[in-house]
């Protein structure tokens, strides 16, 4: 099964950007997103951008994600 994080596109440097990730920075290859552009929302697996998303959805991945985080449970 494979994973993909919500992120936000910060600063665009030809075919990688700087992103946002749950508040950490990362350098990601953009090639396989067309017209991204700064503010945008998209889902990052493997280091590459896979999919643009809205910020609804964006929104609703990060809270789920910090819920996950936030858990006490242990697995």
């Amino acid at each position: 099964m494979c994973l993909a994080i919500p992120a936000q596109v910060r600063n665009i440097d030809n075919y990688s950007a700087i992103m946002d990730i749950m508040g950490l920075e990362s350098r990601i290859n953009i090639q396989l997103i067309e017209e991204l552009k700064v503010g945008d929302y998209v889902l990052v697996h493997a280091g590459c951008a896979i999919q643009k998303i809205d910020k609804d959805y964006f929104e609703e991945l990060q809270s789920i994600f910090q819920s996950i985080l936030n858990s006490e449970e242990k697995v």
